[in-house]
């Protein structure tokens, strides 16, 4: 039985037993007006909801940021709280004021202004201050006089910014914008949503890092609409380009229903012809130097230093670095070792044979800053840097002028090996230019291609004969009646008569059989 038996059975319902069994109020069930208040702190906008940068108030204590309320009632003119007509001449200009850390405070009394504060503006100055401050140095002794301007005013100017008794009017669900919706979207706010991070409302360290990496480094794709380059026989593939089958097996491509040959890059086809060497000459201001290029193994560094020569990019430039017993550096316009372009305007890749090293004195290479990354700027080594190769292409050599080049590793140099007398390049004059040899050959040879096919085209048209049309004629009658279109020349043929029929076919009968025997 025990002594407790009957503790639960109590002459009351309890709490327990209200709320579970007989339909009671739950906990957290509170959907009245205070659970629907939505504070707005008194340094944000009633309008943008944000924190105000040029703050105006209205008669009745409301604060907008001017930025945000006159558009507002430029294209409504009614207020964005309680959607009453409203005139842009009924705003005042505040005057808050910040200490040291930055927070508003009341120039009188010091105190930081709080979401509990009393907060009090007089209307002809627009001067924010405590209301504590109103009451006890303006109110009680009748001193109706601005207390930073000494302006006069009276008990009507004083307009209630907050009141910690009364919170109606920063209550967010109430506004009359909010209820319905209404918004300005300026122009800046448009470009604003076009940006993807718009919508990202909290991000990590992390995240902020590699957005702003993206957004430095990362350059969209140019939709650079080129009319497609059709094969010919000089750069025609072996194999398509696989369009029947992507149209036939993706929804996202077009439909294609002809094979077509790929097409090879052109400076592939370019490339492959070049048999020759090339030679340029650099006059500097202690000399010539004549260089062999090794267009034939390495034909893309060489065509970028060819095509830089002839547009005169190396003129009137310097060696900007030279380092005795081992290279001279030049090729930078600004002379700084920093810049340079390449003949394509973006750097490009390196290009290594196992022949080519940076065996002896006179060696021609390209300068990077790392892999794939040439430009510009080349050396000429003083003497062997094997510890060079396949880090630097060799693409040349100097075949003459020896002299000259000693001549300049004489030439003294400071702390950061630039030397103290300038060694300038004057100019480059380019002898041997097998590019433009190659370029003449396949123009030749596409135009050959075109005249065979026109002639071609032209002896298929010639042997082709053309057939007039046939004129359906009406067939000739002879007579009248059945067969009257059967001519009388083919109705009196040779009739075979009865008795040769029979001969005939007895002539076949004999012919099947063994007979008599009698010829045997």
């Amino acid at each position: 039985m025990g002594k407790r038996q009957h503790q639960k059975d109590k002459m009351y319902i309890t709490y327990s037993e209200w709320t579970t069994q007989y339909g009671g109020k739950q906990a957290g069930s509170d959907i009245g007006q205070k659970a629907a208040f939505r504070r707005l702190p008194f340094d944000h906008c009633s309008l943008s909801l944000q924190p105000f940068e040029h703050p105006y108030c209205t008669p009745d204590g409301t604060i907008f940021d001017l930025t945000s309320i006159m558009p507002y009632l430029k294209k409504f003119g009614t207020s964005p709280i309680n959607g009453e007509p409203m005139e842009p001449k009924a705003l005042l200009k505040l005057n808050f004021f910040k200490n040291a850390e930055g927070k508003y405070h009341c120039p009188v009394t010091y105190k930081v202004f709080t979401n509990n504060t009393h907060l009090v503006t007089i209307k002809k100055s627009g001067n924010v201050y405590a209301n504590d401050a109103v009451e006890t140095l303006n109110i009680k002794p009748k001193h109706w006089k601005d207390l930073l301007t000494d302006e006069p005013f009276t008990r009507k100017d004083i307009i209630t910014l907050q009141d910690p008794q009364h919170l109606e009017k920063f209550n967010i669900a109430d506004f009359h914008h909010v209820k319905n919706q209404i918004k300005v979207n300026d122009e800046e706010e448009k470009k604003a949503r076009e940006d993807p991070g718009y919508h990202l409302k909290a991000t990590t360290l992390e995240t902020r890092e590699i957005l702003d990496e993206l957004y430095r480094e990362y350059k969209p794709k140019e939709d650079k609409q080129e009319g497609a380059k059709k094969a010919d026989k000089t750069n025609a593939a072996h194999y398509s380009t696989g369009a029947v089958a992507a149209g036939f097996t993706s929804t996202a491509m077009a439909p294609v229903t002809e094979h077509e040959a790929a097409v090879i890059d052109e400076d592939i086809i370019r490339y492959e012809r070049v048999k020759k060497k090339g030679y340029v000459r650099i006059a500097t201001n202690k000399g010539n130097l004549n260089v062999e290029l090794h267009c034939e193994m390495v034909p893309k560094t060489c065509e970028n230093f060819i095509l830089l020569c002839s547009r005169g990019y190396y003129n009137n430039t310097t060696f900007h670095r030279s380092i005795r017993n081992f290279m001279i550096q030049g090729g930078d316009p600004d002379g700084t070792g920093k810049g340079g372009e390449s003949a394509w305007g973006k750097p490009f890749k390196d290009e290594f044979k196992p022949n080519l090293t940076h065996s002896g004195r006179g060696v021609l290479s390209m300068a990077n800053s790392g892999t794939n990354t040439n430009k510009s700027q080349f050396f000429i080594t003083y003497r062997s840097c094997r510890h060079l190769d396949n880090k630097h292409s060799v693409f040349g050599r100097v075949v003459g002028g020896l002299e000259t080049l000693t001549s300049m590793e004489v030439v003294e140099t400071d702390k950061k090996d630039k030397p103290k007398e300038d060694i300038k390049i004057e100019s480059i004059s380019v002898f041997v230019n097998p590019f433009d040899e190659v370029d003449v050959e396949l123009k030749e040879e596409r135009e050959k291609n075109i005249k065979a096919k026109e002639e071609a085209a032209k002896q298929r048209a010639s042997a082709t004969v053309s057939v007039a049309p046939k004129v359906d004629e009406a067939p000739k009658v002879y007579k009248s009646g059945v067969g009257k279109y059967i001519s009388p020349s083919t109705s009196t043929s040779k009739r075979i008569s009865d008795e040769e029929a029979t001969k005939y076919s007895s002539k076949k009968k004999a012919k099947g059989g063994f007979g008599n025997f009698s010829s045997w």
